[in-house]
């Protein structure tokens, strides 16, 4: 297991910065440290003389004083390391939430469905909180230990060239405890990391699950599961505090008994008269801070580990490059939604291919049974599922400016109506109401909505995302609309809302394309696109207009 993954660095500006600021706090300690130990090497060494002399010589004062600055520079650069700990663990995480997340987006729906979407926010919410004691003890100590213990060997070995080559060679005997230990609990980490992802999706699942569980009478039964998981969680922290435990005795244990070579060497010297007691008690003062370092990245390494695991788990979905390879044409600039052979694989059917031309203004229905592809087909068409063929979409500048796209599911996040329909803290209200109106919902945009549309009906959450679609599509003026059966969830008359909506963004030049099995959305189409089970494609002219045209 890697100390620090290079990956972090490559992808955390912040990451990088910190390791740079906590090696330059880490030089300051080591020498304000050095300086202490000299301040009471002189202060000793001048206070056994006054004894023979009677009186105190005005160097006494001066080791005083030195010894009081190093002191509070120390505690300076301490607080200072702890402070860009602090700031550095909450800016790599939200560099690494957002950096995954704008990843998810890219790769779209296609590469999320082959991942528990409870075992991914486990992974983004509680997991990457353990980068708290990663960045706040383990990587500062780190730094340290790669500054100081150079630095002060190289001052041991100024000050008693015979204790400099017993630290010398007694110091490597702590990093092999370190790999001895590391080697034995890996396995233990990791198998904590992944109970802690089974816990975290397991409960949220059942979360997401909890009206259906108690609809059909078994809520009670996940008590005992979510139990399992929880006190296998407990056994395995258990395991990994008495491993914490016993491993820091040990390195504390070598660190001890290294220190007492050092001492017991000085202390014959100091008798026989080969050594002076300056030197003896700066290399006595020295010694435990020269094992201290890398003895406490040893003590730092399991309370770090869930960060590590974390970050790993982090940065692999970020190294895996499985995304949706699409053709989808950005340039040049077109009036039209052109379809060449768009074609696309599912494990159960091949869908399409499909061919035909939209002008501005014309409205295309993806008519068909459920199941039968037509989602997958304005996934295609959107960029963000991989296929074969050409789309060239309507409009000019960045794919994503051209394109409104409404999902058959709602998708409503805890907020108001009117920040669940402009995505935005700070909705327009005028337009939330047009659009609001325009869908057929007569509620007020303040009205509170809770996690996941909860407050709402089916038929009120489909129409607020309806609404959203509108909204977004007449501030932004996109050419392209897509419409992922919009009025499944509704009667008649809030259908006949919708309906004269989507009529409203064709007339205004907007290419509108919706999938839907209802008859009355069927028969607004200007070109129709029967999608069969099984993947057949079949395009045609609709009755209700001519201002499209099948290749």
């Amino acid at each position: 297991m890697k100390p620090l993954d290079p990956r972090l660095l490559r992808l955390s500006r912040t990451a990088r910065g910190f390791v740079l600021a906590a090696a330059g706090t880490g030089l300051v300690r080591t020498v304000a440290t050095i300086a202490i130990a000299w301040g009471i090497a002189a202060a000793v060494t001048l206070g056994v003389d006054a004894v023979g002399h009677g009186s105190l010589p005005p160097t006494f004062v001066q080791a005083l004083a030195l010894l009081a600055v190093a002191v509070l520079v120390r505690a300076a650069a301490a607080w200072a390391t702890d402070d860009l700990a602090a700031r550095a663990a909450a800016r790599v995480k939200s560099e690494l939430r957002a950096t995954v997340l704008a990843r998810a987006a890219d790769r779209g729906p296609e590469w999320l469905a082959g991942r528990s979407s409870a075992g991914f926010a486990t992974t983004l919410g509680p997991g990457l909180d353990a980068l708290d004691a990663y960045f706040g003890r383990y990587l500062p100590q780190l730094a340290l230990t790669a500054v100081a213990t150079p630095v002060l060997l190289v001052a041991i070995g100024f000050g008693d060239l015979t204790s400099g080559i017993i630290v010398l060679c007694a110091l490597p005997v702590i990093p092999v405890f370190m790999i001895l230990i590391g080697l034995a609990t890996q396995s233990l980490q990791r198998r904590q990391a992944d109970a802690l992802a089974r816990l975290g999706g397991g409960f949220t699942e059942a979360v997401e699950g909890l009206a259906t569980l108690k609809v059909f009478g078994r809520a009670r039964r996940q008590v005992g599961r979510i139990s399992t998981l929880t006190d296998e969680y407990r056994r395995g922290t258990i395991a990994v505090l008495r491993l914490s435990f016993v491993s820091g005795f040990a390195l504390e244990l070598a660190a001890s008994l290294s220190v007492a070579l050092v001492a017991v060497s000085i202390g014959i010297r100091l008798v026989d008269g080969s050594l002076g007691l300056g030197a003896a008690m700066f290399v006595l003062v020295l010694a435990p801070e020269a094992f201290a370092p890398i003895r406490q990245v040893g003590a730092d390494f399991h309370a770090a580990q869930d960060g590590v695991e974390a970050s790993a788990a982090v940065l692999d979905v970020l190294d895996d490059e499985t995304a949706a390879a699409t053709t989808t044409v950005v340039e040049p600039a077109s009036t039209a939604l052109e379809l060449d052979g768009l074609l696309v694989r599912r494990p159960d059917a091949v869908i399409g291919p499909v061919d035909l031309r939209a002008p501005a203004g014309a409205i295309v229905v993806l008519a068909g049974p459920s199941g039968s592809g037509k989602s997958s087909l304005i996934a295609a068409i959107r960029g963000v599922l991989p296929h074969e063929g050409t789309v060239v979409l309507p409009g000019s500048g960045p794919a994503a400016d051209r394109v409104t796209w409404a999902d058959q599911r709602p998708r409503l996040v805890r907020g108001t109506v009117a920040e669940n329909v402009a995505l935005s803290a700070t909705p327009d209200d005028a337009d939330v109401r047009t659009a609001l109106r325009d869908a057929g919902l007569g509620v007020e945009p303040g009205l509170p909505v809770g996690a996941a549309g909860a407050g709402l009906s089916g038929g009120q959450a489909q129409r607020v995302a309806v609404a959203r679609a509108l909204y977004r599509a007449r501030r932004v003026r996109t050419p392209l609309v897509l419409l992922d059966e919009p009025t499944s969830a509704l009667d008649p008359d809030a259908e006949a809302h919708v309906i004269a909506a989507i009529r409203a963004l064709a007339a205004a030049g907007a290419v509108v394309v919706v999938a839907s099995h209802r008859p009355a959305v069927v028969a607004v189409g200007d070109l129709r696109v029967d999608v069969r089970t099984g993947g057949g494609v079949a395009v045609s002219a609709s009755v209700s207009g001519e201002r499209g045209a099948a290749a």
